[in-house]
């Protein structure tokens, strides 16, 4: 286990342990996910097949209490498919509300960028508001409830483009990468002796203990400084000389977002204050998903990741 990681609590770093055991190479995406756990934010995970996307989620629902449902996304798929409908009980002669798969505490949507605008739509209240509403009535999602969508950035028939707004939604987006030759041959010995010896099953963490270490994350203290070192990051894509290049800059909730996913990954090392370090380590999957670039500048190659990375350069902390 990544040695930071073991000052973390003991539900937590179990939780760590049993994700970083069954996810070679992936510690970025480990820390991320614990990240979204302890923050209450979703997660968007990009990468090309094979990069076990799909595996980490799993490993994280075996980890951990609560209920897990996986949704796979398709071009016909309908809102209801997630959120659930009113079913007809001709006995009674009444309607009834049957739950979709989006109850649960923690949901895989697969290749969200199949899934049709409807179906994204009926998603965001879900992820926005903690809530789905059917027809005249409003129901509640399970807590916590934490959303971790994939898509495959490689294949662009029969997909559909997450809106702005449903990117907003992510607290980060994370951005996988093939692996080098020593982490591809730990993986081969990894499922070779998975296929032998089988995949042992831990114990899970209590939901009370995830909520507590939630509970003692959000807790971690941010210095006076150290806000305005984060409010300056977020409104510098606002000013020159980045403006130029952006169409739509972070709003408000980026700055939220940042602050909260420091604050997880501080209290991840074992740390009752969150550091500049912290908020460095994330601002990109934090923020980049959230800037719009302008056609001048996508023609030009620029990415919105490249962008963060020169304001992290120019911004200091005090």
């Amino acid at each position: 286990m990544d040695q930071t990681i073991k000052a973390a609590p003991v539900g937590v770093g179990r939780l760590a342990a049993h994700l970083e055991d069954g996810l070679v190479g992936h510690q970025v995406l480990v820390e991320r996910l614990l990240i979204g756990v302890l923050a209450g934010g979703h997660l968007l995970v990009e990468g090309a097949p094979g990069l076990a996307k799909t595996r980490a989620v799993k490993w994280l629902a075996e980890a951990m209490e609560g209920t897990f449902a996986r949704i796979q996304c398709t071009p016909d798929l309908m809102p209801a498919d997630l959120t659930g409908t009113p079913v007809y009980r001709p006995q009674d002669g009444t309607f009834e509300f049957v739950k979709g798969p989006v109850f649960h505490n923690l949901v895989l949507v697969d290749e969200i960028n199949r899934a049709p605008p409807k179906v994204q739509s009926a998603l965001l209240e879900a992820m926005a508001e903690g809530q789905v509403t059917a027809g005249n009535e409003t129901h509640p999602l399970p807590d916590p409830f934490l959303v971790v969508a994939t898509q495959n950035p490689i294949e662009h028939d029969g997909t559909f483009p997450l809106p702005e707004a449903q990117l907003d939604r992510f607290l980060m987006h994370v951005v996988l990468t093939l692996p080098d030759p020593d982490t591809e041959r730990r993986i081969l010995d990894l499922v070779e002796a998975e296929s032998v010896s089988g995949v042992t099953h831990p114990e899970p963490v209590p939901l009370a203990e995830v909520l507590e270490a939630r509970k003692q994350a959000m807790a971690v203290h941010l210095s006076p400084a150290l806000k305005d070192y984060i409010v300056r990051l977020v409104t510098a894509t606002r000013v020159a000389p980045f403006k130029d290049e952006i169409e739509h800059a972070v709003s408000p909730r980026g700055t939220l977002a940042l602050a909260a996913a420091a604050k997880a990954r501080a209290y991840l090392h074992g740390r009752d204050h969150a550091l500049p370090e912290d908020v460095e380590a994330v601002a990109s999957d934090a923020l980049a998903h959230r800037i719009v670039l302008t056609w001048r500048a996508v023609a030009e190659g620029r990415t919105a990741r490249a962008l963060i990375a020169d304001v992290l350069k120019q911004v200091e902390p005090l």
